[in-house]
């Protein structure tokens, strides 16, 4: 884990006792301070071993900090109660931060692509033999994971969630894949959450690198250095290189890791040699088997149309399974006019979930729809009417909380559809 002398002696509060609140809490005790620990749940609580201090009542004078877990909302009781104390709220990305202070970080946020960017770069690293690590919105909690050596380099996927509540993060490179409407319940507006996003910038040091799409770009001005436009960004190879890279999204995705490796002094051959070994993540366009002469490929993790759309351009003929809980627009709508131009590939539209009569009503004559209701009733669907050599797309454009826990069960659930067969 990590562990900092600059958390010895101080009191510190934790509020969430999942795996980033539990690693948060191991980390400040075996650095030597004291934690008060607390969550809302009563099942947390139990399993906890350490002190259990109610924060939203105890008297909090002389708490470092309290750090709380990204899903908790600015609307929560702790904020106010912490600031009636002169107490900071935290994530433990600003903790990392604070033990930190010397080391090489590249922060990627953005709406759609920044896992794939993030474990793409990480790759990279490593196929040019820089120590790095994964963490923020990926992979194991931050503080739980061990230190780099001097010269190693922390790629951090960071959400808007996160970023909120980080002030000290000074990236050596900051990327913002790109930023289309999301999370509009937590930030309620859209200058809100962008402006969540740019803080990434705003706490880097002069001649640090940036590396944005020309898009988000125009919404403010970013850091104080060089400023990488994503679109600009010359290839070291063809794409047709990277098997794992397919689609117009993972050309973009690939553009930015490509700027940020040649940022970390990565040679070209290398990050050529990277691009082509690359091995796509779980739920991100990921292939899960070829079976009744048709590929199937797992794209769970796209929950918005942005996300879906640049996925159905990168094969010739797909069977588009979608649906799942809509996210509204501002207008309280499902809205797919990010998807409608990108349709010329897709022979067949399956809806599932809740979102099955709201996507068929705007896809109706741009595609033939079936409402198919289940995903497995949408395989079976699709085996009646796939052609052998076509691909079947499981990218649902919505979230997945109607019929699943999170994108990965729901990914799970389409692999496992696929390996029985």
């Amino acid at each position: 884990m990590i562990t900092s002398p600059a958390f010895a002696g101080k009191r510190w509060g934790v509020l969430g006792l999942a795996r980033t609140g539990r690693a948060v809490a191991a980390a400040l005790a075996a650095s030597g301070g004291e934690v008060w620990a607390w969550d809302d749940g009563e099942a947390a609580r139990a399993s906890y071993e350490g002190a259990l201090v109610d924060l939203n009542t105890a008297d909090l004078t002389g708490l470092a900090a309290i750090v709380v877990s990204p899903g908790v909302p600015h609307s929560a009781p702790i904020f106010a109660t912490a600031a009636r104390y002169g107490v900071p709220v935290i994530g433990d990305t600003e903790l990392f931060a604070l033990s930190q202070p010397a080391a090489r970080i590249v922060g990627i946020t953005g709406t759609n692509g920044k896992s794939t960017t993030t474990a793409l770069l990480h790759h990279l690293c490593a196929t040019a033999g820089i120590p790095a690590a994964m963490g923020g919105n990926i992979g194991l909690p931050i503080m739980a994971q061990d230190p780099l050596p001097t010269g190693g380099v922390w790629v951090l996927e960071l959400s808007s969630y996160q970023l909120e509540i980080t002030h000290g993060l000074a990236c050596v490179v900051a990327i913002l894949t790109n930023i289309t409407p999301d999370h509009l319940e937590r930030h309620g507006t859209m200058s809100g959450y962008a402006g969540a996003k740019a803080r990434l910038f705003s706490m880097q040091k002069p001649g640090s690198v940036a590396i944005v799409g020309k898009a988000a770009q125009a919404a403010w001005s970013v850091a104080s250095g060089p400023v990488l436009l994503i679109e600009d960004v010359a290839l070291p190879s063809p794409q047709s290189d990277w098997p794992a890279l397919k689609g117009s999204h993972n050309l973009e995705n690939a553009r930015a890791a490509i700027a940020a490796a040649r940022a970390l002094g990565i040679a070209d051959n290398v990050i050529a040699r990277g691009l082509a070994t690359y091995q796509a993540l779980a739920h991100r366009m990921e292939p899960v088997g070829e079976k009744r002469g048709l590929l199937w490929v797992n794209d769970s993790k796209a929950t918005n149309a942005d996300s879906t759309a640049p996925a159905l351009t990168a094969y010739p003929r797909i069977h588009w399974i979608a649906g799942g809980r809509p996210k509204l627009d501002t207008a309280g709508k499902a809205n797919l006019s990010a998807i409608l131009p990108h349709l010329g590939g897709v022979v067949g539209a399956y809806l599932i979930g809740e979102a099955a009569p709201m996507f068929a009503e705007q896809l109706q004559g741009q595609v033939p729809v079936t409402q198919s209701g289940t995903l497995a009733q949408a395989m079976a669907d699709v085996l009646a009417a796939a052609k052998p050599g076509d691909v079947v797309l499981f990218s649902p454009a919505a979230a997945s909380f109607d019929q699943y826990k999170d994108f990965e069960d729901r990914g799970a659930a389409f692999r496992a559809a696929v390996a029985a067969l």
